[in-house]
């Protein structure tokens, strides 16, 4: 497999520990989970057709353009079935593919092929999905200082895997959960009674996470300024008040726009000079990615090829 800076391994995510920064143990917890919720019991149809000791290879294609992801996702769904299974990517995750490409080679027993088809291309499909829409926010942006960031809008139990995708795509990931970063939102500044008082709460448990704030206006931004808060989300505001924002905080805090962020207006808020612009339909409605498994005709089923 071509390796690039966003290159990764879920095969052997038994033995690899896992933190915010390294999900690849989360990662084989999906493939189990997908499988167990497929699979059941057992391939009740491939089972009682298919042979225990049949062969075959297959091929992955492509059948759209776009940005291909989740390949080593697909691999660790074979293997879960026949650990002897041979996997040959043909183009690495993260490239661009078009219609009809080959995207991998695989071969190994029928029944692993068969069995596990279903969820392995329903990774790939939404990884690349995923991935796709990423790399068009990315190209959108460009040019600009603005960053592209994903949010906490993933699929139940899929967080992951949808992450890793939108890195894939050319996207960064914000906090992977409630527990690696501070958000103070405007729930919790209404309970506490204040912005300040929120910041006051947080800072009094010692926390060394990063703290960020929303703010709604820009005299809630001013606010936030004045407590030496370094990261700040402007919350669903227009680009003349994110502009006002950016010269306001002149560099201090990095400043995340957020709120309705679409393929037609995200070029506008990247130009007010926001640090980065967080985009929850990256994977809280990708269009599914379409890929296919395809047999090879006249062969031996008894051979692997």
């Amino acid at each position: 497999m071509t390796k690039n800076q966003n290159s990764y391994s879920v095969v052997n995510a038994e033995t690899t520990p896992h933190s915010e920064t390294n999900p690849y143990p989360a990662l084989l917890d999906n493939v189990r989970r997908a499988i167990s919720e497929d699979v059941g019991t057992g391939d009740a149809t491939t089972n009682s057709i298919v042979p225990a000791d049949a062969r075959a290879k297959v091929q992955i294609v492509a059948k759209q353009s776009g940005v291909i992801a989740g390949l080593e996702v697909a691999h660790t769904v074979f293997r879960q079935f026949d650990d002897q299974i041979v996997f040959r990517p043909q183009a690495p995750d993260g490239s661009v593919v078009s219609p009809g490409q080959i995207i991998a080679d695989v071969s190994g027993a029928v029944r692993a092929l068969l069995t596990g088809e279903r969820t392995a291309l329903n990774f790939l499909g939404r990884m690349s999905g995923i991935a796709t829409l990423t790399r068009q926010f990315v190209d959108a942006v460009a040019g600009t200082p603005a960053v592209i960031l994903d949010t906490r809008k993933t699929a139940p139990g899929l967080r992951a895997s949808d992450k890793l995708a939108v890195r894939l795509g050319g996207g960064q990931n914000h906090r992977h959960g409630l527990f690696d970063m501070v958000l103070i939102k405007d729930n919790h500044s209404d309970f506490a009674g204040s912005l300040a008082e929120a910041v006051r709460r947080v800072r009094a448990t010692g926390t060394n996470l990063e703290i960020e704030v929303e703010v709604r206006s820009v005299e809630e931004l001013r606010e936030a300024l004045g407590l030496r808060i370094e990261r700040i989300l402007l919350d669903n505001m227009t680009t003349e008040m994110m502009t006002e924002a950016v010269r306001l905080n002149n560099g201090f805090a990095k400043l995340e726009a957020s709120g309705n962020v679409t393929l037609l207006t995200v070029r506008k808020i990247a130009e007010t000079g926001v640090d980065f612009i967080s985009v929850g339909a990256l994977t809280h409605s990708p269009p599914t990615f379409d890929v296919s498994l395809k047999w090879i005709k006249n062969q031996d089923l008894g051979v692997v090829a």
